[in-house]
């Protein structure tokens, strides 16, 4: 069964372009599903069947599972057995009428307009530093003390570096590892357009504002060689030792502002969250928010996206001949 789980794993990597995250969390899976078998006296990948991966379901709902968990392990259990019958392991795709339950998708934080313009704001400009400073990042304390007149130089750098990170994050609507994994040939200032690299490899175009622009201008100009290293390669976000900004910073960095500025709870998840709500609230085509998002369904766009009420009536009032 070993020999199974690593070519399986190489077919996700290689042949689907599988994220190395979720490449772990489907052979995580596997594993469970074939010790279960094991225990359930299956001497082999072949002896699997739909009794054995619906026992194996029914157990990990018993011990707690989440319906996101839950539906997950089904999607890895219908991948895996697509797969398995395809390379001759097993006579049937024996997963193929696997049900799974719905996964309950909350809706994130959606900021107001104006809480995401305060938002974008918090971060002081080099300008604008006064007697009360704004949070520095998480960063600030594991830093070795610095020179004398160096420490400013870099809580600077750290500023501006979070200025851009929650522009580009609202302007563009990517997600948190998108940005952090920016290269600065991606930006292409001229036209206001950055290139991501999405899920699947997939890479797609996206525009950006003024607003970015300038935040972009200021971070190459002054924040980024101040914080630049010998190990920021071509990275365009920097941490405070140089290397490239690490998603998990730059998601304390989003919370630590937002309580700055006195906003609800706010993650890179909500901005992107709220980049696409108010682009249709403002008239933006579903598709075009489907493509700025990175989504290769519209249906994961209609589950991410919400439309407010007054768009709701506003469409109604415009439209029906009764309103």
């Amino acid at each position: 069964m070993r020999e199974a789980v690593d070519d399986f794993a190489d077919h996700l990597a290689r042949v689907r372009n599988r994220s190395a995250h979720t490449v772990r969390a489907y052979v995580g899976d596997l594993v469970s599903l074939l010790d279960h078998a094991t225990r359930m006296g299956c001497a082999g990948v072949a002896d699997l069947d739909l009794g054995v991966l619906r026992s194996w379901l029914a157990r990990q709902r018993t011990t707690g599972a989440a319906r996101t968990t839950m539906a997950r392990r089904a999607a890895a259990a219908r991948t895996f057995s697509a797969w398995a019958h395809r390379a001759g392991l097993i006579p049937a795709d024996v997963a193929a009428p696997l049900a799974s339950p719905r996964a309950h998708r909350p809706l994130p934080t959606v900021l107001r307009p104006d809480q995401a313009a305060a938002l974008l704001d918090s971060p002081r400009a080099p300008g604008d530093l006064g007697s009360e400073r704004p949070p520095e990042g998480p960063e600030s304390a594991k830093i070795a003390p610095p020179e004398p007149g160096e420490g400013d130089i870099r809580g600077v750098g750290v500023r501006v570096r979070d200025r851009v990170l929650l522009e580009l994050l609202y302007a563009t609507g990517a997600r948190i590892s998108e940005v952090c994994g920016l290269d600065t040939a991606d930006v292409d200032s001229a036209r206001r357009v950055v290139r991501v690299l999405g899920k699947g490899s997939r890479e797609r175009a996206v525009p950006y504002g003024v607003p970015a622009q300038r935040a972009l201008d200021e971070w190459l100009r002054i924040g980024r060689p101040v914080l630049a290293g010998p190990n920021s390669g071509d990275a365009l976000l920097l941490g405070a030792r140089g290397g490239r900004l690490h998603p998990t910073t730059a998601r304390r960095v989003v919370a630590g502002y937002a309580e700055y500025a006195g906003l609800p709870r706010t993650t890179p998840h909500g901005l992107r969250h709220s980049a696409a709500t108010h682009l249709l609230e403002g008239g933006a085509d579903l598709r075009a928010v489907q493509e700025l998002l990175g989504h290769s369904s519209l249906a994961s766009t209609q589950i991410y996206t919400h439309v407010s009420v007054e768009r709701l009536r506003a469409a109604y009032r415009q439209a029906h001949p009764r309103a």
